[in-house]
């Protein structure tokens, strides 16, 4: 708004919300909401002030309390927009950095309660529950890596994240044990992840949430980033930093469910405004929390505008959503008789498979250059295929079954691996079906079930053989990659939330050298193309040799777009070299051996192939080639063909 124009507004009829914003946002289609509900510092006949709107449609009257006011209840009302449900007012003298909260008195039964607000930009440091007056002004600098980001967050672009939590990853200790706030850990982080090699970091939820120990995945405040390490512009300043070195930020991201603390969106006006009433479906049994009401329109325009939001206000490169599974399915976690079928008496949960579908074409219409993420553990189908064929849209989906049967295998003794060899093929037969990335997430190392390191069998030189094979593995494997916190260096410690990473493990060799080694083996990800552009294809990937369970190998090359662009994996899963080991192989010549796990420098015997070897006209897997290898003890290489240099 123009100055003139706001000299020539009075207080009295000065508003944000137009007829047409509160039309959108009933009908569920109004994706920038956050625009205007909320707490917005305005200035009116040269008066600063704050204009305050919220939806409660049950409430009889609405006011505003806080710090400028005293908390009084009833001295400052906003006025009902009617049929829309929306309550809206202009308070003067109400400026940045003003607590407040919204006094709701119910409309058809004894009931008020005080609230925080849902559309806040900023919250009280928890355990402090009031909302914060707030402005989201910043002078971003990160526009060269904005111009250019398609080409990092694309399908056929090399993206390997690195997954952390951002108040346990570095604390000071000699400060109490404190968390990093955002400003400090900008230079850190990204010195940190641009040495490792990693080209993106998923930050674990970043939104306002009560209880430090739900990670984030307890959401209070969809538009707030949690104030306990600063506020909206330090977390701006953050991924700004983050993109001034080249390196992606992707947001959990929590639709799914959300907590039923009294100050936030439970029962928020004496009415199930945001969830549903029957508990059958507005209760999640696994976290005792509350499920949204995808089917209400102002819950859509609620949801898809807070994902809209971090992409817009905060340039996130993508959004990762929790828990797709238990919004898809309504008897996720439930006995027969606990759960309402849908209209047609089926499962599926038809309201939140339209939200979901909404949400990616609005996501991908406005900003085609990120990607959506599903954590789905089921076999759904189509979950990274597009809407217009009857997907859910999303860009990518964790392959949780990877994930399972690949940990499952690693932590077995290799004298029983020859057993279970289909833990290691039986992927390739679904591979292809989605856009999947492999995670080796922080699910898989708290509640007891052990750190990476301490899963893997054997002594303590086989733990970190192991290791390096399993993260070799997952690199040589068709798919985008993701690693927690701690395991590039081998943590032996389960992830504690309230403790910083162990980096002291760093004064020794072998954590240094594992470091190393994902270090390399970013590097190497990133530079051999064969190794990621075709991903999601299967012209990208060929089995040479699945099947030698007996001696718990695996071998198999990776494709590039360019006709010779190949690589050549091999795998030993098991502590005995294996000797003149031959494999068949599409070409002849020379074939360069780019990386293996076990050279010295990573903390290995020093067992390999002198740096590559030649294919001699020797027929073998059905080809006219084949190389006749040293495979190391508890190693995977990685061979090239066609570069003659050593």
């Amino acid at each position: 708004m123009s100055p003139e124009k706001q000299r020539k507004e009075t207080m009295h009829d000065f508003s944000l919300l137009t007829p047409d914003d509160l039309y959108l946002y009933n009908e569920g289609s109004h994706f920038r909401i956050y625009e205007k509900l909320g707490a917005h510092p305005v200035v009116v006949d040269g008066q600063e002030g704050t204009f305050f709107a919220v939806w409660a449609p049950n409430a009889k009257s609405v006011s505003v309390i806080g710090s400028f006011n005293e908390w009084h209840i009833g001295r400052h009302h906003l006025r009902s927009y009617g049929k829309s449900g929306v309550w809206g007012e202009f308070i003067p003298g109400v400026t940045k950095g003003t607590l407040y909260k919204y006094h709701i008195i119910a409309r058809d039964h004894d009931y008020s309660t005080n609230r925080a607000d849902p559309f806040a930009f900023l919250c009280e440091i928890p355990p402090q529950t009031a909302s914060v007056v707030w402005n989201l002004d910043y002078q971003w600098g990160d526009s060269v890596w904005m111009e250019n980001r398609k080409q990092h967050n694309s399908l056929g672009a090399p993206i390997s994240i690195y997954e952390l939590h951002l108040g346990s990853w570095r604390r000071v200790q000699e400060e109490g044990n404190r968390a990093l706030t955002y400003r400090e850990l900008a230079p850190q982080l990204a010195e940190h992840v641009k040495r490792m090699g990693f080209t993106h970091v998923e930050l674990l939820p970043v939104m306002e949430h009560p209880f430090f120990g739900s990670w984030g995945y307890q959401t209070t405040g969809y538009f707030a980033p949690t104030s306990r390490y600063g506020t909206p512009q330090d977390f701006m300043y953050l991924i700004d930093y983050l993109h001034q070195n080249n390196i992606g930020v992707i947001l959990d991201w929590v639709p799914s469910h959300f907590p039923d603390d009294k100050y936030a969106l439970s029962y928020f006006d004496g009415t199930y405004l945001y969830e549903h009433a029957d508990p059958r479906k507005g209760i999640q049994p696994d976290w005792n929390s509350i499920i949204f009401n995808y089917g209400r329109n102002e819950v859509q325009s609620f949801l898809i505008s807070s994902a809209l939001f971090w992409l817009d206000k905060y340039h996130a490169d993508g959004l990762r959503l929790d828990a797709v599974a238990s919004m898809l399915y309504l008897d996720y976690s439930r006995q027969n008789g606990d759960w309402v079928p849908n209209k047609f008496g089926g499962r599926e949960n038809l309201e939140a498979i339209s939200f979901l579908q909404r949400l990616n074409h609005e996501v991908y219409r406005n900003y085609p250059d990120v990607q959506t993420i599903a954590e789905e553990s089921t076999a759904w189908p189509m979950v990274s295929r597009p809407t217009y064929v009857g997907g859910l849209g999303f860009g990518m989906k964790w392959d949780m079954g990877w994930m399972h049967d690949t940990l499952d295998y690693m932590s077995r003794d290799p004298v029983f691996r020859k057993y279970h060899q289909n833990r290691l093929n039986f992927r390739m037969l679904y591979a292809f079906s989605e856009n999947f990335v492999l995670p080796l997430s922080h699910d898989e190392i708290v509640y007891g079930k052990g750190s990476l390191i301490n899963k893997m069998p054997g002594d303590y030189w086989q733990k970190f053989a192991n290791l390096r094979l399993l993260f070799g593995y997952m690199y040589a494997q068709s798919g985008k990659k993701l690693l927690f916190m701690g395991s590039e260096f081998g943590q032996w410690n389960e992830w504690q939330h309230e403790a910083t990473l162990d980096w002291n493990l760093l004064d020794f060799d072998s954590h240094r050298q594992l470091q190393h080694w994902v270090a390399d083996l970013n590097q190497n990800y990133r530079h051999e193309s064969a190794l990621y552009e075709l991903d999601f294809q299967s012209a990208g990937f060929e089995w040479i040799d699945c099947n030698d369970s007996d001696h718990s190998t695996i071998s198999f090359l990776r494709k590039g777009r360019a006709k010779d662009d190949v690589v050549l994996v091999v795998c030993n899963f098991t502590p005995v070299p294996r000797f003149n080991y031959r494999l068949g192989v599409p070409r002849g010549g020379f074939w360069k051996e780019i990386l293996n796990s076990d050279a010295k420098e990573y903390g290995g015997s020093g067992m390999g192939n002198f740096g590559g070897l030649t294919a001699d006209h020797h027929s073998f897997h059905g080809r006219h080639y084949s190389l006749n290898l040293t495979l190391p003890p508890l190693a995977i290489l990685f061979l090239k063909y066609g570069d003659h240099s050593v």
